[in-house]
């Protein structure tokens, strides 16, 4: 795990780099909210350098004394990520989730996993978070833990149970792990290279395990599913009708899935009853024929090449394929059944 690279995550022929704050960084730069954090890569902070502390991406708190004209919209981060909520109230959202964060509040976010705080903007509050490296850039593969935690090999196994099989993102921290983050925001504060290190590696050892002995007293239903190849190979899919435009390749597919071949090609099967290549060429055909009845001032050219058709020709034999008409009388007969209701709505009305 190399601390000095920039992590990124290809998902659905996209690179995300991993978040860089730059609203915060912005806000601080004003005078708009209190910053305190040790940081590497892009987040904001005093530079934590070297192999000090390997794989601790940010830890720190903002403070947020005044209602703020900023939030973070959606972004991901590389690494496990863990957020306090001390003070005030702070709107959380998690993928087709919502939450008002209350104090005492903590969050989890898996890697890569999209979130977003402040709908739009945050509120008055103190907000802790830490955010760790594991060394996972799709979700079936192994966690790597930083080598200076020094949690037994089977505590360790079962924190990754828990975290990365989880789906409940909003739990309430005991007075404990409240006060970890406490001691954590202290060390930074006074923060001195040498002591300061020691000093964070032992609370981050300590929150790590009051976090595993909260999770042991709560009913968790767990899903093994959030770490499988097939949830890779979901993931993929269900945003690929998003990204057509892209020229995919069935080696491309099951690269950016962290799968072999063979591995993709089954569960995509499983999950769509058709091959990729099949799978691809019905999710252009259906932003074809929604271009061709929403996008009027398209020719049926250039809505090929948008929905990734190498030529019109071969646009117009897949498209016949899935809709029965070629593009051309697709859209007439959509432009003829949209007249046709306006002209009976417009007869009612005058009636």
């Amino acid at each position: 795990m190399k601390d000095s690279c920039v992590p990124i995550y290809k998902e659905d022929g996209r690179t995300y780099h991993a978040d860089s704050c730059d609203p915060l960084s912005a806000a601080v730069r004003k005078d708009k909210v209190e910053l305190k954090a040790l940081s590497r890569g892009t987040y904001p902070g005093t530079r934590l350098v070297g192999k000090q502390l390997e794989g601790l991406r940010s830890v720190g708190y903002w403070n947020a004394k005044q209602p703020q004209d900023w939030g973070l919209e959606w972004h991901r981060n590389e690494g496990i990520e863990l957020t306090l909520l001390e003070t005030g109230t702070i709107d959380f959202a998690l993928e087709n989730s919502k939450y008002r964060l209350q104090p005492g509040n903590i969050t989890i976010t898996r890697p890569w996993q999209p979130h977003k705080i402040g709908l739009p903007n945050i509120g008055v509050g103190r907000l802790h978070w830490i955010i760790l490296d594991v060394g996972i850039r799709h979700p079936h593969q192994a966690w790597n833990w930083p080598k200076w935690l020094v949690l037994s090999a089977a505590d360790m196994t079962e924190l990754t149970r828990f975290l990365s099989q989880n789906e409940q993102p909003v739990w309430k921290a005991s007075p404990e792990i409240q006060r970890c983050f406490r001691q954590i925001a202290n060390t930074i504060e006074s923060y001195e290279k040498e002591t300061g290190i020691s000093r964070l590696a032992v609370y981050i050892n300590e929150l790590l395990l009051l976090m595993l002995e909260l999770f042991r007293t709560q009913k968790i239903t767990l899903s093994k599913s959030l770490t499988s190849a097939r949830r890779s190979t979901e993931l993929f899919l269900s945003a690929l009708p998003a990204n057509v435009s892209e020229q995919w390749t069935l080696e491309s597919m099951a690269d950016t899935c962290g799968l072999g071949i063979t591995r993709f090609v089954h569960y995509c099967r499983e999950l769509t009853n058709c091959t990729p290549m099949e799978y691809l060429s019905h999710a252009r055909a259906e932003k074809a024929a929604e271009l061709l009845r929403t996008r009027k001032e398209m020719n049926i050219t250039e809505i090929a090449f948008e929905c990734g058709f190498s030529t019109s020709q071969y646009f117009a034999t897949v498209f016949r394929k899935y809709n029965k008409y070629t593009p051309a009388e697709y859209r007439k007969k959509f432009t003829d059944l949209t007249r046709h209701k306006n002209h009976i709505y417009e007869k009612r009305n005058q009636s």
